[in-house]
């Protein structure tokens, strides 16, 4: 659980948490173009005025966690439908910036995998 590609899988992932966490906040990094219905989606999410800060928020603590190694299993069960979310809605609906997406769920993946011992009591 604590080898070296474990490690950079767990500070990369944190990396990509943090910053397109804090992007949802402060425009750090520019959104890229998307399709009409992937656009009015995530107008409809700034419009309610609560759901990306709440899920910004959300990606930050669960970055620093994972850059901290503090409560890494608990992080990552937070993060598992976050990422699921952000899977589907490029598959859906931006399918031009699934990579991405791809990316991030597959090192949650990783980590989950990595951190199973600490869930196998929960499928017992």
């Amino acid at each position: 659980m604590n080898s070296t590609f474990t490690k950079i899988v767990r500070f990369l992932l944190g990396i990509i948490l943090v910053i397109f966490g804090f992007n949802k906040f402060i425009e750090l990094i520019p959104s890229p173009a998307m399709p009409e219905n992937a656009a009015n989606f995530i107008k409809s999410l700034v419009d309610t005025g609560y759901i990306l800060p709440v899920v910004g928020a959300f990606e930050v603590m669960i970055g620093i966690l994972l850059l901290a190694k503090r409560w890494v299993p608990f992080a990552l069960i937070l993060l598992a439908p976050i990422s699921l979310n952000i899977l589907l809605f490029h598959l859906f609906l931006d399918m031009p910036g699934i990579g991405g997406a791809i990316l991030v769920t597959t090192l949650t993946t990783i980590m989950l995998y990595k951190n199973w011992a600490c869930y196998r009591p929960l499928f017992h």
